[in-house]
């Protein structure tokens, strides 16, 4: 979130100007000795479509991993997803001969995707594509020295942007000795297959790792609903006190199994999921409250208009402890406002059936919970704040990344201390719930027995992939129904998905929408009506509701945003 008028809270992304010129040149010369391979010449790539995972492969910061949609052919296909000091390049040493003339190419799709190779021995090359929503084939070629015997191939996106996917990737020449992947069989049948946690939308799946598969497709009462590269799952978006049978498959580009044996679980009674904390409407408005002045309308706690149910703090600030935080009320840059003032309002809200929280973090915030001691030191000093204070829980919107394991831990601690009416929510950006691989979406899965929320910021972030593979320019409303349809299918139950915006165009750099747009959103999630181009597979019809950066914002705005969403969202069924 930010704490300066009209600055994106996403790291910034690096020019490209500077060099686009020089890649484009390299790309253009590259290119003109492109030709076709004679008879004799191998794909020298091992695992060159991804079918045997991320095997021969090598990606930075595991930026890295394998689907099953979309690909270009098989059943898999790379997927890396860059963040903000990381391109999530992968590469693979591949064998070649002295003196020989390659053609290097790969299917890509996705964010921006770069292809080269270095260590060629004579003149490296690689070859780019901006932003691409279907599969397009980059090519380039390099000719090796006198004592060339390998080069190092690689693919990378760029700092920030979406995740690219690639597949069919070849190095297309002389046999260097080291290519010609065996054809793959059809894997055996799944064993173990069992059922875990069930909770009253969703239930836990695992299953024993099978020889040769490249994925698995996960089916329930007969139809398939997911497929998945892993040995465990989350079947979500299910009845509550339903009976409902399982079954999986193993897959690899030879073809998929037979389906496993059948397990049988029921879910649990309807209530519990994503409402933990007590007494919050079905479907809820948050709203960030600003503890500083920066332009935006000042306000007192009792000032925030009666539409939001969740006002959030900003911020909680790091301390020199590590993993601890603190809280001070600006009450000079609030004109005045003091800490008793400020704890009698909080009161107040609570009186009338608000949830007031305390917000971690923020643009600027450095608050780092990476090991047992910071993670105790974490919920220890929130737990401080919220008998200080008064607050009802805690959010946890930290834009320098977060360690799924100890965060986890230190929220479950807090959740130890507080008790069932804690609420925890969290504000991540678009980047951080990508992939159920991600910190930030760990961390949610973690803790979904114990989490109220998370408020995805669909804002500052550019164009993004959805669930369906395909890319979204933000300020749509198939960006805000792709991307949470992500969580939606991800693990968490709908309850727990809101959907973040700025209240104005004030209050981001970028993505705001219209009141409007947000209201079309949320009703294409829970009941299909109002959508754009792209619809849901399902309806979610308890979608929880709706974020905004911030009642100040709101309020400098006449309070339009939360007038219309709030309405909105509290009119849902």
């Amino acid at each position: 979130m930010d704490r300066a008028p009209g600055t994106p809270s996403s790291r910034r992304l690096r020019p490209l100007s500077i060099w686009s010129g020089a890649v484009t040149a390299a790309m253009a010369l590259s290119l003109a000795g492109t030709g076709q391979a004679s008879a004799a010449d191998v794909n020298n790539a091992k695992n060159a479509g991804f079918e045997a995972g991320l095997s021969n492969w090598t990606c930075s910061a595991g930026s890295g991993s394998t689907v099953s949609t979309p690909v270009h052919a098989g059943s898999s296909a790379l997927k890396a997803a860059p963040a903000g000091q990381d391109t999530a390049q992968c590469t693979q040493k591949v064998a070649v001969k002295p003196n020989s003339t390659y053609t290097l190419s790969a299917w890509v799709q996705g964010g921006y995707t770069y292809l080269g190779a270095t260590g060629t021995g004579t003149t490296d090359v690689s070859t780019w594509t901006p932003d691409s929503a279907a599969w397009k084939q980059l090519s380039t070629t390099f000719t090796t020295g006198s004592s060339t015997t390998s080069v190092t191939v690689y693919l990378h996106g760029w700092y920030g942007q979406a995740a690219y996917y690639a597949d069919d990737v070849s190095v297309s020449g002389p046999d260097g000795g080291g290519g010609g992947d065996p054809d793959p069989t059809v894997p055996s049948t799944p064993a173990g297959l069992a059922a875990g946690n069930a909770t009253s939308s969703s239930v836990d799946l695992s299953w024993s790792a099978v020889s040769g598969a490249t994925g698995y497709n996960v089916y329930r009462d007969g139809t398939k609903v997911s497929a998945v590269t892993g040995t465990s799952t989350t079947v979500s978006g299910l009845s509550a006190s339903t009976a409902y049978s399982f079954q999986v498959s193993a897959t690899n580009a030879a073809g998929e199994s037979a389906r496993s044996a059948a397990v049988s679980a029921t879910t649990a009674p309807g209530g519990g999921d994503g409402n933990h904390g007590g007494n919050l409407p079905k479907h809820a408005v948050t709203g960030y409250w600003q503890n500083f002045n920066n332009g935006a309308t000042v306000q007192k706690i009792s000032d925030v208009p009666s539409a939001y149910d969740i006002i959030a703090v900003a911020f909680a600030d790091a301390t020199t402890t590590p993993g601890a935080v603190t809280f001070n009320l600006d009450s000079a840059g609030l004109k005045g406002y003091t800490v008793d003032q400020f704890k009698a309002d909080i009161k107040a809200k609570q009186a009338a059936g608000k949830k007031v929280i305390v917000s971690v973090g923020g643009e600027k915030g450095t608050v780092s919970v990476s090991d047992p001691a910071s993670a105790t030191n974490f919920a220890n000093s929130v737990y401080s704040l919220m008998q200080t204070y008064g607050f009802d829980g805690v959010d946890i919107d930290l834009e320098n990344g977060l360690n799924p394991t100890y965060m986890t831990q230190a929220l479950r601690a807090l959740s130890t201390k507080a008790g069932s009416g804690l609420i925890i929510t969290m504000a991540p950006q678009t980047i951080d719930m990508q992939s159920t691989g991600a910190g930030y979406f760990k961390t949610a899965l973690n803790i979904k027995d114990i989490l109220t929320v998370v408020n995805t910021q669909y804002y500052n972030s550019g164009a993004m992939l959805g669930c369906d593979g395909k890319v979204y320019s933000q300020g749509t409303v198939d960006f805000l129904t792709a991307l949470a349809c992500i969580q939606l299918e991800g693990g968490l139950a709908p309850s727990q998905v809101g959907l973040g915006l700025p209240a104005s165009p004030s209050g981001a750099g970028g993505g705001y929408v219209s009141p409007t747009v947000v209201n079309n959103a949320l009703d294409c999630l829970a009941k299909l009506t109002n959508c754009g181009t792209f619809k849901p597979s399902k309806a979610y019809p308890d979608v929880r509701g709706a974020m905004t950066w911030s009642t100040n914002w709101d309020a400098a705005a006449g309070n339009a945003w939360s007038n219309s969403v709030g309405a909105h969202v509290h009119a849902m069924p």
